[in-house]
């Protein structure tokens, strides 16, 4: 794998950004404002602490301490098989929020859902299912307002005929689907493997944008989201999603969380358009694209359904707002779909937030997970940070 500045935003100089770098001495949080690096770390420690600012694009100017950063060398040094431990490279930019991600937001990865649930994960019959349940339902839901009246007519029409699923429950009715992903400093950044359980037969990436909020509900900015899942566990039973979601390696976010500012807001994420290429060592590729606008619900809506006076995340969190699209192009026999073999490289991008790139591998062939929250503040004690 070879990362170079192609994984960066095309207009990164001209905008703000949060990375999280793993140095020698431990892990750093560090700012990025037109081009140039600050260490954030001495002022605030977490990344956590440093979202809670009011407005954290000018903490970066009046707390940030300058910074020597060699990108090129950083990036390189990211690819989990170029990595040389003694040199930095980057890390999921989030330490101490919750992971949390929303669920069946788009019409297309909601259609999707109901055929992995007729077929009960059986990928040999996904395709004649697509077919029958497009043509009871059709595309046009993708204009119905969830929890609308006229989402409940469509929701009694279905139910009639026998159609009604629990994934059309949370795609067109009042309540969305907010779920754990994983726990608080479980994902890896770009450059990173990714994990597919080995007794999955059927998994594929979720390329998403994700929220960055703060404890008191405000969106600070936005990254990209792998929210890898395996499509045939899932589909087995919805009782099985944090088996088929939750894993080691298994959600990845990054390259930088991008901070909202005067030229970057939550109007970009709208209009923005993620794109998804797969390269297989067997010579299979893969590109999809999909726009963050076809979302069924609007950010601001899931996050506040995540976060407010029943549901408090006092370190903040990230919500993976959902995939635009499951990828469904024949891997092998015709009829199978796709799924995810050892190897893939896996990219998600989008202009103005870079891109995220990681190699698949099983879960068990994966770096297990052992920097958690107790090392980060045995890492930060050690260093005497952060520092008044």
């Amino acid at each position: 794998m070879r990362l170079d500045r192609s994984c960066l935003p095309e207009d990164f100089g001209k905008g703000a950004f949060a990375a999280r770098i793993m140095t020698a001495d431990g892990p750093c949080i560090v700012g990025f404002l037109g081009g140039a690096a600050f260490d954030m770390t001495c002022a605030f420690g977490t990344m956590s602490r440093w979202m809670e600012e009011e407005h954290p694009v000018a903490a970066i100017r009046q707390r940030g301490a300058p910074l020597a950063i060699d990108l090129d060398a950083l990036l390189a040094n990211s690819a989990h098989d170029a990595r040389d431990p003694s040199k930095p490279w980057l890390l999921a930019p989030i330490d101490l929020q919750a992971v949390k991600a929303a669920g069946v937001t788009y019409v297309r990865s909601m259609l999707e859902r109901v055929i992995e649930e007729r077929c009960r994960g059986d990928a040999s019959l996904a395709a004649a299912v697509r077919v029958e349940v497009r043509g009871i339902i059709g595309d046009d839901l993708a204009n119905l307002v969830p929890g609308s009246a006229e989402a409940m007519r469509v929701k009694e029409a279905l139910v009639a005929k026998g159609w009604w699923s629990q994934y059309l429950e949370v795609g067109i009715g009042a309540d969305a689907e907010i779920f754990t992903k994983c726990p608080p400093m479980a994902p890896v950044g770009v450059g990173s493997k990714i994990g597919v359980h080995p007794n999955s037969a059927w998994s594929n990436p979720e390329p998403e944008a994700v929220m960055v909020v703060n404890s008191r509900g405000r969106i600070q900015g936005a990254t990209l989201g792998n929210d890898v899942n395996l499509r045939d566990v899932e589909g087995r039973s919805a009782l099985l999603l944090g088996r088929a979601k939750d894993n080691n390696a298994s959600a990845a976010l990054g390259p930088m969380i991008r901070l909202f500012d005067d030229g970057f807001s939550l109007e970009d994420i709208r209009r923005a358009e993620i794109a998804l290429t797969i390269s297989g060592r067997d010579g299979f590729t893969l590109d999809e694209r999909g726009a963050v606008g076809s979302i069924s619900r609007d950010p601001t809506d899931l996050v506040a359904q995540m976060i407010g006076a029943h549901h408090q995340y006092p370190d903040g969190a990230v919500l993976y707002l959902g995939t635009p699209f499951s990828p469904s192009k024949d891997r092998g026999a015709p009829g199978m779909g796709f799924t995810h073999k050892e190897g893939d490289t896996v990219r998600i991008a989008s202009p103005r937030l870079g891109a995220l790139v990681n190699e698949v591998d099983r879960t068990d062939e994966c770096p297990p997970w052992a920097f958690g929250t107790g090392a980060l503040f045995a890492s930060l004690v050690r260093r005497g940070l952060p520092r008044p």
